[in-house]
């Protein structure tokens, strides 16, 4: 099966997009920590 110029154009489209989806998560910025678990009850309690 032949792939014409549409298709391959289609296809790299949509790699060219995974890849920047996935490397869009990469350098977020930000603490990397765990939440204290006293946090946690209190917004917990008040909903």
């Amino acid at each position: 099966m032949r792939l014409c110029w549409p298709q391959i154009a289609f296809i790299a489209l949509v790699v060219i997009l995974g890849i920047g989806s996935m490397l869009s998560g990469c350098g977020k910025k930000g603490p990397l920590y765990l939440p204290d678990e006293t946090e946690q009850h209190t917004s917990q309690s008040e909903n």
